[in-house]
């Protein structure tokens, strides 16, 4: 779902933020340089990527609800690294695998672009999102987009959002660590397929997931942690990580450390970029 701009003509980004209640700490400023990250941090190891997917929105499917049944430990993981995103589309709707897949409306895959260079993973569905079928919609989700539009993104156009989990925990409680394991083969073949420059963890869960338990929310937030990009040769994916949009909305002297950790990650994404370009032009025509 990509935002629509009013029939009036477009908002300027003071006045986006300004509606919903960022100003004055969601203002752009210049940023000092950042260099990439480099391996060495503990990460989930990515499955081996893919052919990639045309360049378009990925869209949930609707399941009923079915009761959990146990998957061969061994053979699930293996089975989920080689699907396509059609096949990662179907097995995420009909998974069983945990008991959230009792209470859900309907699995929650992701949505955006399918070779976006910005990934952005939240913890798991909730209320409105289990309903709808998106990730990241309601109060939390105006939040992030109005993130977004603040260094220049918009959700669907070099974005794509996901979740830890996929299903909604109950009562939106955040999702526990068997759950988070349970779905990471799922996330893993998402970050495969898409092949982003840059990651940014919305929640400690999200930092739970692709990182493991190395500590705090606000323990992490400042690093830039490295994920092994999944083309292989001892290249990394700089991550960054940061606060839940629905903490935010609870907690609103933390949207200036949520800003600062934005523009930390759109320096990371230009450094990288950078980087591309001048690895591209000193290769051998």
């Amino acid at each position: 779902m990509i935002a629509r701009k009013p029939a009036g003509g477009p908002l300027t980004r003071a006045q986006l933020l300004r509606e919903i209640g960022l100003s004055p700490q969601w203002q752009l400023r210049e940023q000092r340089a950042v260099t990439l990250p480099t391996p060495g941090v503990p990460a989930i190891t990515p499955a081996e990527r893919r052919p990639e997917a045309p360049n378009a929105i990925a869209t949930p499917a609707a399941v009923t609800d079915l009761a959990p049944t146990a998957a061969p430990a061994s053979a699930r993981p293996q089975d989920i690294a080689g699907m396509s995103w059609e096949q990662l589309q179907h097995s995420v709707a009909a998974c069983r695998a945990c008991a959230l897949c009792q209470q859900r409306r309907q699995a929650v895959l992701g949505v955006g672009d399918v070779a976006a260079d910005w990934l952005f993973i939240g913890e798991g569905p909730g209320a409105e999102e289990d309903a709808r079928g998106e990730p990241f919609v309601g109060p939390a989700g105006k939040l992030l987009d109005a993130m977004l539009a603040a260094i220049d993104l918009q959700r669907g156009e070099d974005v794509y959002i996901a979740n830890a989990v996929k299903c909604r925990p109950p009562n939106n409680r955040t999702p526990e660590a068997a759950e988070i394991a349970t779905c990471a083969p799922y996330l893993r073949r998402q970050i495969a397929l898409i092949q982003p420059r840059l990651i940014v963890l919305l929640g400690r869960a999200a930092a739970h997931a692709l990182l493991g338990e190395l500590g705090s929310l606000a323990s992490l937030r400042g690093k830039t942690f490295a994920y092994p990009a999944p083309q292989g040769g001892g290249s990394t994916i700089p991550v960054v990580v940061t606060y839940h949009p629905a903490y935010l909305l609870r907690t609103l002297p933390d949207k200036a450390k949520a800003w600062e950790d934005l523009c930390r990650a759109r320096a990371l994404m230009r450094a990288a970029k950078t980087a591309a370009a001048q690895t591209a032009g000193s290769s051998p025509a």
